[in-house]
């Protein structure tokens, strides 16, 4: 019995020393099993922490994501570009008369008759733009509206230099304009091609927004071929204003009006124009002339003294989803032809209405903005192939471009000191104004570009009858009595409503 019960007491301390073994075998592994997963788990929290590029990478190591067949690294730079353009975009300000109806003076003799009117007095304001250097020997490229009504212009360079400007020439129908300043050796912004450009490319705007000279700011471009209809044109010409605009979201604002975009090489690609805004100031959208628009205008500037401008002598309209479906036309693609002017260029290549034009020279053109764009690099009597589609089958017509007057002569505005001082052009008085006015000669200031005239009060329209006494009916007139002249001069004439009008000035 007693063995009995030790054996049972020795049993039984076996079989609970072999169940402790076993509960503790049991707690150690599942305490082991805890501080693993535990483990594990705070690797894997650790290992799924948002990392910053400020733990992975320095700033200017930062690349662009690669697309699939695309080299495997790639970066834009904006400094070289910037550094090879900054200094030939200047900065210009310009001085210009206007007549303020709230600040007057009361005419003695109205007073005297008891009319209380009250005259408006001229007033002298400032406003400041921008422009662009285009030849080491100062010829400056702007925008119109800048410049327009200026009765002095001054330009400021990048290192502070300043000069004065003379006007060249001017185009309102594509709001450019030309000057030039007495310097040499200047630096200046290499031409690209407007044409090459791609929507998504980068680009830099360079200019002087709010008087903040030289200022640098980058984007894409947005869009091309951008019609915002806000040009009035030239009203002494028959041709409608040309816009075609380049669209970025660079940052524009008033005082960058002339001054450059350029791509990522540093290429002058557009003239900076103009902003889409509710308030006046940029609002993601700016727009630029094209370059070779630029180019063009520019050059003709310097050669004839105005814009050669070359007409296919067609009215067009956009083709879209309606037009296409009268029309029964399948690809909507092109510019429509809505009609032809007899014996115009157009007409004499075998354009006819209905016809759609897809491609001016080797461009392909899908609004009238795009046309119109490629037409304007051309002049006069220069010969082009149209790509058109004509019943769904394609053609490609020869065709020599004409002016405004339907033939292919070019038009040279007679260039002089003279003019340049008075900073006018002219025009001759028609025999149904002189009868109309009761004149028997005249000639007709038709533009003024800043200048003598300008400052002595004479605004457009004006007809000068006499200068000195001296009958003036054309611009040899003018000259006879202004070369070599000095001291005051009086100019006697009458505007289009019949007021006469006497105006001095020196020189």
């Amino acid at each position: 019995m007693y063995l009995t019960n030790n054996i049972k007491q020795i049993t039984y301390k076996l079989i609970k020393t072999k169940a402790m073994k076993k509960i503790m075998n049991v707690f150690l592994v599942a305490a082991i099993g805890g501080i693993t997963a535990l483990g594990v788990d705070h690797a894997i929290v650790k290992k799924e922490q948002p990392v910053t590029v400020a733990q992975t990478a320095k700033a200017n190591d930062v690349k662009f994501v690669s697309m699939p067949g695309s080299p495997a690294e790639s970066t834009v730079n904006f400094v070289n570009a910037a550094e090879m353009t900054v200094h030939a975009v200047v900065h210009i300000k310009t001085t210009f008369t206007y007549e303020n109806p709230n600040i007057g003076y009361q005419d003695p003799i109205s007073l005297f008759f008891g009319q209380m009117q009250q005259q408006p007095q001229a007033q002298q304001a400032m406003a400041t733009g921008s422009g662009v250097i285009i030849t080491a020997d100062g010829y400056i490229v702007t925008n119109n509206h800048v410049v327009d009504h200026a009765d002095k212009i001054e330009v400021v360079l990048n290192d502070k230099r300043t000069y004065p400007a003379t006007v060249i020439g001017r185009d309102p129908n594509t709001d450019l304009a030309l000057l030039k300043i007495k310097e040499q050796n200047l630096p200046f912004v290499n031409y690209g091609n407007s044409d090459d450009v791609k929507v998504g490319e980068w680009v830099l705007a360079v200019g002087n927004p709010f008087n903040l000279t030289s200022t640098v700011t980058a984007g894409i471009v947005s869009a091309k071929g951008r019609n915002l209809n806000i040009l009035e044109g030239d009203p002494n010409s028959h041709a409608k204003p040309i816009e075609s605009y380049i669209q970025t979201d660079a940052a524009i604002n008033p005082g960058n009006s002339g001054g450059a975009l350029v791509n990522t090489a540093g290429q002058l690609i557009g003239i900076n124009a103009a902003i889409q805004s509710n308030t006046g100031s940029y609002a993601g959208y700016s727009f630029a002339i094209p370059v070779n628009i630029v180019k063009k205008v520019a050059a003709d500037l310097l050669e004839y003294g105005e814009v050669q401008r070359a007409f296919i002598g067609i009215s067009i309209d956009n083709l879209d989803s309606k037009l296409a479906e009268q029309k029964h036309i399948k690809e909507i693609k092109g510019v429509y032809v809505r009609g032809v002017v007899n014996g115009g260029a157009g007409d004499e290549a075998g354009i006819t209405e209905g016809d759609v034009i897809t491609r001016i020279a080797d461009i392909d053109v899908n609004n009238t903005a795009e046309l119109q764009e490629q037409v304007s690099k051309f002049r006069p009597g220069d010969k082009i192939m149209v790509s058109l589609s004509r019943a769904g089958e394609e053609k490609i017509v020869p065709l020599t471009l004409k002016n405004g007057k339907n033939n292919v002569e070019l038009v040279k505005k007679e260039k002089s000191e003279v003019a340049n001082v008075l900073g006018a052009s002219f025009e001759e008085v028609t025999s149904s104004e002189m009868k109309h006015l009761n004149i028997k000669n005249g000639l007709k200031v038709v533009r003024l570009n800043g200048g003598k005239l300008r400052a002595a009060g004479i605004k457009e329209g004006f007809i000068i009858t006499r200068i000195d006494k001296k009958d003036v009916n054309t611009f040899d007139d003018i000259k006879n009595a202004l070369e070599n002249k000095e001291g005051g001069v009086l100019i006697e004439g009458v505007y289009s409503n019949g007021t006469r009008a006497y105006y001095g000035f020196g020189l």
